[in-house]
């Protein structure tokens, strides 16, 4: 840890070159740092045999290995279910291109090759096939962009399909109000949420009894989802209840709010809100940590990488000044050490 950190001081978020202490060893290495505190070391190892490379190989593959099967153990099933589909749908997308591309060539190759054909033909028919490549290449982009968000009629229509099976073949009836066709794009994990927040909701109120209809509405304010599922059952649903919990979580951790309103003989309400934007949390780690408003400056340019001469030369302060601040901030955050506390503040958004 001392070697990186010494290392990614003389980056300060730039690039630095030359003999250093790396993996216990002198060696030529090439540093980049960035202005989150991350740096990336390249080097050579300079190891006497094949044996010796292969066992360093081996020690740094065991490090990574180590480092995912723990953040795998760590996760969230949910997570890791979403974090699944999304990646073999990309990978279905990728290799969707790919045999589209080399298809694409494969054509323009032959046509160009042909004997059958004079240049000016050959030409002509090369420039409709490019074209037609193009256009292709350009519903492309529009797949990936998909997967990456969603127009929010289509959100809500993939969530009728879900739940349209519940009204087929039982008696429930369930009403969906529409969103405005031209609502903004939901990003993928609203959307995502949101669907699944409905249908659970729609699963709690059926299990419910004497509950015969349920109304589905989607609004986008242009800053929010705003969803609302509601019954005509007993009224008598329980906000405690562990699915419930689970799906207030589940609103919480995108930066929204649920809300349950249960009248007795008149049904439950069930009210969400999502904001379509990542919540700015870039004060609360200030805020939560008790940092003075220059203590929070020192911690940033600390994190972004810069050493004491930079913080003190552009904040207008003294090095030893400096110093005293650092030293403030480890005992807030409670750690010892400058790459612990650029670590944690990295961690926790601060910028």
């Amino acid at each position: 840890m001392s070697e990186l950190t010494a290392l990614r001081d003389r980056a300060a978020g730039g690039h630095w070159e030359g003999r250093a202490e790396f993996g216990g060893m002198l060696r030529e290495v090439a540093v980049l740092g960035s202005d989150t505190g991350a740096v990336l070391v390249l080097s050579a190892p300079e190891v006497p045999t094949d044996e010796d490379r292969a066992a360093f190989a081996r020690a740094a593959w065991s490090v990574a290995v180590a480092s995912i099967a723990r953040q795998v153990a760590e996760a969230a099933p949910d997570y890791l279910q979403e974090s699944r589909a999304v990646t073999s749908e990309r990978l279905r997308v990728t290799a969707e291109l790919t045999d589209r591309h080399i298809t694409d060539l494969e054509s323009l190759l032959a046509t160009l090759r042909t004997r059958d054909l004079d240049d000016a033909r050959a030409r002509a028919q090369a420039i409709d096939l490019a074209a037609d490549a193009l256009i292709r290449a350009r519903s492309g982009a529009d797949l990936v962009a998909f997967i990456a968000e969603e127009p929010v009629s289509r959100a809500f229509e993939r969530l009728k399909s879900d739940l349209r099976p519940l009204s087929r073949y039982e008696a429930l009836q369930i009403q969906f109000i529409e969103p405005p066709a031209d609502g903004r794009a939901l990003p993928g994990e609203v959307a995502h949420a949101a669907r699944a927040i409905v249908r659970s909701a729609v699963l709690l109120m059926r299990d419910q009894e004497d509950v015969t209809r349920v109304r589905v509405q989607w609004n986008c304010d242009g800053t929010n989802l705003l969803v609302s599922v509601r019954d005509d059952g007993p009224g008598r649903m329980d906000s405690g209840l562990p699915a419930l919990r689970q799906l207030t979580a589940r609103a919480t951790a995108l930066g929204g709010d649920l809300d349950l309103e249960s009248v007795e003989n008149w049904g439950s309400r069930l009210e969400v809100r999502i904001p379509l934007d990542p919540p700015d949390t870039a004060e609360e780690p200030v805020e939560s940590w008790g940092l003075a408003p220059r203590e929070a400056e020192v911690l940033r340019l600390l994190t972004a990488g810069r050493r004491n001469r930079q913080i003190a030369t552009q904040l207008g302060i003294s090095e030893n000044t400096v110093k005293f601040h650092t030293s403030q901030i480890y005992n807030k955050l409670g750690v010892t050490s400058r790459a612990a506390a650029a670590a944690l503040a990295t961690e926790a958004g601060l910028r």
